[in-house]
């Protein structure tokens, strides 16, 4: 598979959980940049550090690297190669997929490390 093209957001995210049966926050759903995800269990949202959420939990610190897409639905592998390049040197991930592409959300302490290794292994990442 053909490597491509990450780019860092500028946002610096944090991830919240919140009860499965909370209503979504209109502070989120005015944020330029947002995911949802609910589950029968709880309710995930990532949006902006700025934005702030009354959740159950709170992890602060995430950046995000964008898989430049569209993706056709035909590739395979994409999050599979990023997660094991990150995962061999010992870099947590967030990993979020979208209609369009996929994002890649690593602690902010472990970004310049990530996106060092992503070009070791042939990726460019836009900053």
């Amino acid at each position: 598979m053909a490597k491509l093209t990450l780019k860092l957001l500028d946002e610096t995210f944090a991830i919240h959980s919140l009860a499965v049966n909370s209503p979504l926050p209109q502070a989120v759903l005015d944020a330029p940049i947002y995911f949802i995800a609910k589950t029968y269990e709880e309710v995930s949202i990532v949006a902006p550090e700025h934005v702030k959420i009354n959740s159950d939990d709170v992890e602060p610190g995430w950046q995000a690297l964008e898989v430049v897409g569209p993706l056709d639905f035909t590739l395979t592998g994409i999050l599979a190669s990023i997660s094991t390049i990150l995962a061999n040197a010992k870099i947590s991930i967030f990993a979020i997929s979208t209609f369009d592409t996929d994002y890649i959300l690593v602690k902010r302490e472990n970004i310049d490390n990530a996106i060092s290794v992503l070009k070791n292994n042939d990726y460019q990442v836009i900053q």
